[in-house]
């Protein structure tokens, strides 16, 4: 008999692996691997996800001797191994892993909207690229802090896309105030990279941007939009879930110090 699409928790677990699967491709790392059921990412420690080890199917498990293997290419890249404890993930191993140490660095929802198919919306203030250039590319890192401000960093992710994309800079007053991204693959559009100018925050500049790309995303041909946002970003969440966005997940990405 098949396994139930819905999980006991009343998690589709069908849309949260076509989301899991898609983000592989939609915020590519330079390097990736394929171990077992397991995407390994390396992505010189820019962003969590692109440096983790993520479930590609439901019940991911490992074997005391994969995660030793997984471990040590992460180590031999100068990296802390990284996993991403999404629904995918059996509960046989999230207990392994936090056994051996691993501890939260960070939590996050994965968000769903349904697209209009007639919602073409167009704003004359977004100008959007169908590669990263460079002005994206720094204009992003310079609203960035740590790790993120390697622009070669992001650039190596980015530029690595070969899905249809848009790369958006949203202007204000004659200057970029935000940008974002969009990845478009078999009917849904990953959104991401979402940055406004801090000093322009309370403007709506977010929500247009986002209705922007929601808007590409449809002209696509996309049935959905979908996204991920840290938990503690509260003002973020507020405004994805005025804009049609529902909460179909949460997971946490665990790192091991040792």
């Amino acid at each position: 008999m098949d396994k139930p699409v819905i999980d006991i928790l009343g998690i589709d677990l069908a849309l949260v692996g076509a989301c899991e699967t898609r983000i592989v491709n939609a915020w590519p790392a330079p390097t990736t691997l394929v171990v077992d059921q397991w995407v390994v990412r390396f992505a010189n420690g820019y962003s969590g996800r692109a440096n983790s080890a993520s479930s590609l199917r439901e019940g991911g498990d490992m074997d005391e001797a994969t995660l030793a293997f997984v471990e040590d290419l992460y180590r031999q890249a100068s990296l802390p191994p990284r996993i991403r404890f999404t629904p995918l993930v059996a509960e046989s191993a999230r207990r392994r892993f936090a056994e051996r140490g691993y501890r939260i660095e960070t939590a996050s929802f994965g968000m769903v909207a349904e697209l209009d198919p007639g919602l073409h919306l167009t704003d004359p203030g977004i100008v959007a690229t169908a590669q990263a250039d460079a002005a994206w590319i720094d204009g992003v890192c310079s609203h960035q802090i740590g790790a993120k401000r390697n622009r070669d960093h992001l650039s190596a992710i980015v530029t690595g896309v070969r899905l249809p994309a848009a790369f958006a800079t949203l202007m204000h007053e004659g200057r970029p105030a935000a940008y974002a991204m969009s990845v478009a693959e078999r009917g849904m559009a990953e959104i991401g990279a979402v940055i406004v100018d801090g000093n322009l925050r309370g403007k709506g500049l977010g929500k247009r941007l986002m209705l922007g790309l929601m808007g590409w995303a449809a002209a696509q041909g996309c049935a959905q939009a979908y996204l991920q946002v840290d938990q503690s970003n509260g003002l973020a969440f507020e405004m994805y879930r005025r804009l049609g966005f529902r909460t179909i997940y949460a997971y946490e990405t665990r790192i091991l110090d040792t």
